[in-house]
């Protein structure tokens, strides 16, 4: 796991709402994105590391861990984040216990359910936008159904207690892992692991509108533990679209126009995930006017208003011209006037002119 802060990766502060967190994300996911860097290690690395940052934070129990233990909170070898806090409620409340003859808590298993998953996925911007349905091939595991027996060390309790002078603090016992159980040795099944390694075929749903960051949870879809299955989370990578740029609802794209349609106007098709429509163009149109395309974006994962496309025109000069084109566009130069046909190369003129008089 990353050791840098993960409010320092995602570039933002520990008080930054959810959304935010969102918003930063996307921008930097965006940046760092493999497709966007083949071949290079270092952005990849930025890109797993702004992935487990956005993991955690976007998680409202494991950002509480935390902000409360620090990466100790979220790791693995640490139990989870709710255990973290349990294990640390554990120690406190069995000191106090034995200075002030409070009760303890009452014994029983100290297991777990089975560890979470998380599977990245890629789907494309047409089904991140309109939805769609995958099936995945998960790795996972189950518990092992040969013989199982009470751990010797913690007589089934899953804990273990330790006296240390003044102080009986106690831990999840390292023999059965808090089990209160352990499996037999010789087993053909597991050969002593007691969980099995298996692939299993999913059918996920993904929803209408999601974006890169968002995750789906299929609950009890994880690995198996004594006291139930974790939870398997599925976050959506969106690809780069050869068109589009995705920016919250919004689309943008770009589109080329000549440079007669620009200075005439007229009528150009433009691409919507939906089909073509078009867009009428003003005359005397300037290259990077945007054109906006009201209700033809996506609708939220969350709901409301659907957003818009924003179509930026870029007019082309043309190339490759022939002797006559030449011609053509040198008589149209010698005849252009730049107080009225160029107002702002004129505008430009005048204002530069005014400042070279101070040299």
């Amino acid at each position: 796991m990353s050791k840098r802060d993960y409010y320092e990766v995602l570039g933002v502060s520990k008080n930054t709402p959810k959304e935010d967190l969102k918003k930063a994300y996307r921008k930097l996911a965006m940046k760092y994105h493999p497709d966007r860097n083949p071949d290079d290690e270092a952005a990849s690395e930025k890109f797993k590391e702004l992935s487990e940052a956005y993991e955690i934070l976007s998680d409202d129990q494991k950002r509480q861990a935390y902000d409360q233990f620090g990466h100790e909170g979220v790791n693995p070898s640490f139990s989870n984040a709710q255990g973290a806090a349990e294990g640390f409620s554990d120690i406190f409340g069995d000191i106090f216990s034995d200075i002030f003859g409070g009760s303890s808590r009452s014994g029983g298993s100290r297991s777990q359910r089975g560890s979470d998953l998380s599977y990245s996925v890629e789907v494309s911007l047409e089904d991140a936008v309109k939805g769609t349905s995958i099936n995945l091939d998960i790795p996972s595991s189950e518990r092992c159904s040969g013989k199982w027996q009470q751990c010797s060390h913690c007589n089934g309790a899953g804990v273990v207690r330790m006296q240390q002078g003044f102080f009986s603090m106690q831990q999840t016992c390292p023999h059965c892992r808090g089990e209160g159980e352990t499996h037999d040795p010789n087993c053909s099944i597991c050969h002593g692991a007691g969980f099995i390694k298996k692939n299993k075929t999913l059918a996920v749903k993904i929803p209408e509108g999601v974006d890169t960051g968002d995750r789906i949870r299929l609950s009890g879809e994880g690995d198996a533990g004594k006291h139930g299955n974790g939870d398997l989370y599925i976050q959506v990578d969106v690809q780069r679209h050869k068109i589009f740029e995705r920016d919250g609802k919004h689309l943008y794209c770009e589109v080329p126009i000549n440079y007669a349609d620009a200075a005439l106007g007229g009528d150009i098709e433009v691409p919507t995930l939906d089909g073509k429509v078009k867009i009428k163009i003003p005359e005397s149109t300037q290259s990077h006017k945007l054109f906006r395309l009201n209700g033809k974006g996506i609708k939220p994962l969350r709901g409301g208003s659907k957003g818009d496309i924003l179509v930026r025109v870029l007019v082309e000069i043309p190339v490759k011209l022939n002797k006559e084109q030449a011609m053509l566009l040198k008589k149209f130069k010698e005849s252009i006037s730049e107080s009225e046909n160029t107002p702002m190369k004129n505008t430009w003129l005048k204002s530069a002119k005014e400042f070279l008089k101070g040299f």
